[in-house]
Formats: C-alpha cells, sequence, structure tokens
C-alpha cells in the first residue's frame, strides 16, 4: 500500500470528522473512508433517570437540532405512558419543529455550504468560508443573519428557550399560544417565507446552473432512501409513516415503532458510529460502489425522493420542477442542497399553515400524565435525517432501556460511499491538489452530518 491521505478535521461540518484516503503503489485511490471517533453514551447514561426528564436532557445530544431531540423524546415518552397529546399540543409541537427546520436550513445552506458554491471550490481556504460570503455579498449576508436571528428570536420568546427547550412536556405543551403571540410569529414566518422564495430563485439562476458538472458527477452513488410520509404519501417532517424505498422506487411502509423489523445497525473499526442499514431488503450489508448491499440514505433528498408530493403549495412547484429535472429518485449527492431548499419553503408555508388554523391558540395543550412501565418510540425528522428514540420504562416511569438512530446516522454508509467516489473521481496517479480535498469534502458536506 502506497501513502495515506489524511483530512482532518473535515471542516464546515455540524460535528467532528476526518477522512483518510489509501493510495495504492501506482497512486490511485485504493479506499477512502471517513472516521467519526466521538461518543455520547447518551443511551447509557439515561438508564435509570425518570422519563420525564429524559426530553431536557437529550436535547443536548445537539446543540443545532435540540428542537428534534426534545420532541422525539417527548413522542418516546408519551408512547411509554400511553397518553396522547391533545390535539393543539401536537400542533405545538409541530409549529416548533418547523420553525427550526427553517433556521437550520438557513444555516447550513448560507454559513456551511454556499462558500464551496460562491467563492468556489478551488479558491484559497483561508476565504472560502463564512467571512468570504459576507465580503462577497454583505447585503445577502445581513439578510440570511437577520432572518435567523428572527427564526432563533420566535423559538426564544414563545418556548422561553431555543438552544436547549423545555417547552414539550409529556403528553403536549407546557403553555398555550396566546392571540397577540400568534399574529406576531405569523408576520415574522412570512417574512421569512419570502426569503426563502429568493433564496431558491437566487440557487436556481446563479448557483446551481454554474456547477451543474459537479452536481451530477461527484459523489455520485446509488443507494435507497428513507422518510416520513402521512396517509396520502406527502412529506411530512413531524408525524407520520417511515417509507424505505428501494433505488428503483418500490418501497415499504411501516409504524416508526416497528423500526427495528426493517433496519439493522452494523459496528465497523474506523468508526464510532453505528451503519444502519436495511435487513429487510434481505441482502446483508455492503459499502462496495459497485455493489452496495442494505444502503439506503435519510435526510433531505431522501425525504422528497420517498415522498408522493408536497402538500403545501409552492414547495410542491418546486417539487415538480426538481423532479422534471432530476427524475425520482434523483441520486447525485450535491442535489441534498437543492432539496434543503425546497424543504425551506415547505417548513415556512408549513408554519403559515399551523399559525393560521383555528384551534392553535385553544388553551388546551396538556393531556394528564401519570408514569407507568411500557414502550415508546417517537419519530420525527431532523435537517439531517430520520430521528428515532426508542425507550422502555418499569413500574415507576424509569428508563430500563434506550435506543436512538440519529439523522445523520443513517447516512454514515453512503457518506463513506460518496467520499470514496469523488476521491476516486479526483485522484489519479498520486496528483491532487487543496482544491481537490476540498471537493471531497463536499461530498460529507452535503449531507450537512
Amino acid at each position: 500500500m502506497g501513502k495515506v491521505i489524511n483530512i482532518q478535521p473535515v471542516t464546515r461540518i455540524e460535528g467532528h470528522a476526518s477522512i483518510s484516503i489509501e493510495l495504492d503503489d501506482q497512486g490511485d485511490v485504493a479506499d477512502a473512508r471517513v472516521n467519526i471517533m466521538s461518543l455520547r453514551g447518551f443511551e447509557k447514561f439515561v438508564e435509570g433517570k425518570p422519563a420525564e426528564e429524559l426530553p431536557r436532557i437529550v436535547n443536548r445530544i445537539c446543540g443545532i437540532c435540540p428542537w428534534m431531540h426534545h420532541l422525539a423524546s417527548n413522542k418516546a415518552v408519551d408512547g411509554c405512558f400511553g397518553v396522547t397529546p391533545t390535539p393543539t399540543g401536537h400542533k405545538l409541537r409541530e409549529l416548533m419543529q418547523t420553525i427550526s427546520h427553517a433556521e437550520d436550513k438557513l444555516l447550513h445552506f448560507f454559513f456551511l455550504a454556499a462558500a464551496d458554491f460562491v467563492i468556489g471550490p478551488d479558491s484559497d481556504y483561508a476565504v472560502r468560508n463564512v467571512i468570504g460570503i459576507v465580503k462577497a455579498n454583505p447585503e445577502l449576508a445581513g439578510q440570511v443573519v437577520k432572518m435567523r436571528q428572527m427564526a432563533k428570536m420566535i423559538l426564544d420568546k414563545f418556548s422561553r428557550k431555543t438552544i436547549h427547550p423545555v417547552a414539550g412536556v409529556p403528553g403536549g405543551f407546557a403553555k398555550p399560544l396566546l392571540e397577540e403571540e400568534r399574529k406576531d410569529i405569523l408576520g415574522k414566518m412570512r417574512q421569512i417565507l419570502d426569503f426563502a422564495l429568493f433564496t431558491m430563485d437566487f440557487a436556481k439562476k446563479d448557483i446551481f446552473p454554474k456547477y451543474i458538472d459537479t452536481i451530477t458527477s461527484l459523489g455520485v452513488i446509488n443507494t435507497g432512501f428513507i422518510g416520513t410520509v402521512d396517509d396520502e404519501g406527502a412529506l411530512n417532517l413531524y408525524h407520520g409513516k417511515l417509507r424505505l424505498m428501494k433505488p428503483d422506487t418500490s418501497h415499504v411502509e411501516f409504524a416508526p415503532e416497528d423500526y427495528a423489523d426493517y433496519i439493522a445497525e452494523k459496528v465497523v473499526d474506523h468508526s464510532y458510529g453505528k451503519f444502519p442499514y436495511a435487513k429487510v431488503w434481505d441482502e446483508g450489508f455492503s459499502m462496495d460502489l459497485d455493489n452496495p448491499k442494505g444502503m439506503y440514505r435519510a435526510n433531505t433528498l431522501a425525504r422528497i425522493n420517498v415522498a408522493d408530493s408536497i402538500a403545501t403549495p409552492r414547495a410542491q412547484a418546486e417539487l415538480e420542477e426538481f423532479r422534471d429535472q432530476f427524475g425520482r429518485p434523483a441520486q447525485a449527492t450535491l442535489l441534498y442542497h437543492y432539496a434543503r431548499l425546497i424543504e425551506e419553503i415547505y417548513a415556512c408555508e408549513r408554519a403559515i399553515e399551523i399559525l393560521e388554523h383555528p384551534d392553535i391558540t385553544d388553551p388546551n395543550v396538556r393531556a394528564k400524565t401519570e408514569p407507568k412501565a411500557g414502550r415508546g418510540v417517537g419519530c420525527v425528522e431532523a435537517p439531517r435525517g430520520t430521528l428515532i428514540h426508542d425507550y422502555s420504562t418499569d413500574d415507576n416511569g424509569l428508563i430500563t432501556r434506550a435506543n436512538m438512530i440519529v439523522g445523520t446516522t443513517h447516512n454514515l454508509g453512503p457518506i463513506n460511499m460518496s467520499v470514496n467516489q469523488a476521491a476516486r473521481l479526483l485522484i489519479k496517479k498520486g496528483e491532487y491538489d487543496e482544491g481537490s480535498l476540498n471537493k471531497i469534502e463536499m461530498a460529507v458536506r452535503a449531507y450537512d452530518p
């Protein structure tokens, strides 16, 4: 074996990872791996805790999408205690989640990904960052900061916490939405929707066409997909059935509590992360580029691939345009960025729909709960993919077992595949440069891990 190229750390992602690229004696890529060596251990140290405390603990798993962990945990505790939240309690939970989605997608697209497209993937890394974005277009950067702050402050003002939320409780929500709060949030979400529509138009005119060759070649792999759909097969970020789709678009649907019958998790020697795969396909596990087995992807591209439609008008129009150009399922990894902007529009539209629902200010936001023995599985769509919290409790409502599959985890196998494909595409006979290595990072960055 020849040289090993190490990219450490992978930059502009929401976590910690490194890439190791092994070259053979001719200088071509023999293998490439993404190494994730951080261990969190939440599944073990929550054992013995009162179940109602978990939504306030597991939101520390991720400081970027704490609302998703908070709400998935609340749904799991509901299941353990056998309680159904009130309709308005459910709506307030979904409202907070969709606003959080809207804020998160602006963060990723502009602050983490955009430098590769606005500054350029081959530009000097000293300017290929968020500061470079600000200098390149200070007016746009100011608008991005304003919209993100607006979304964050909605969450903070209404729920009193934006980073480590406590407003979701077993059986529903901690407080009702007042009419004056509803009007204030509604006006702000309409502004954020306008900016989401501007962002999509900007990307389709000034970004995606310029890099279409890179988008359709870099990190392209062939996998299945997973995401949440409602009873009509439409995209849903908060509640519904899980749809697991093969590359040929055939699919199975199942309730979140049955996930273990369809998905298994594998341990590999180069990462502390668990690698899920589709055991229901009965083909095993392999990240081989030419013959992948059990590989499926989650996150934005996966969700718009598995969904038959989107139930809000502007997002549906964008989905139809996307499918006209790229088909279904779209497999190009960098199209995650395009899909992310479609979901940004949907999140804003859905938040506005909830705020316009006549029952949203109903004061009955929480059903009575009592701790007891049971099992509950809470599932929501986090920005990074399908998020599953699975808890069991004893007679006193104490946690006896917990399993969590976070959004990025579903994508660990495909991320390794995308990096492998990109490295083989860009490194030949031992020749590469800084731009080549950044493009390999772009194959990771698209997943927003």
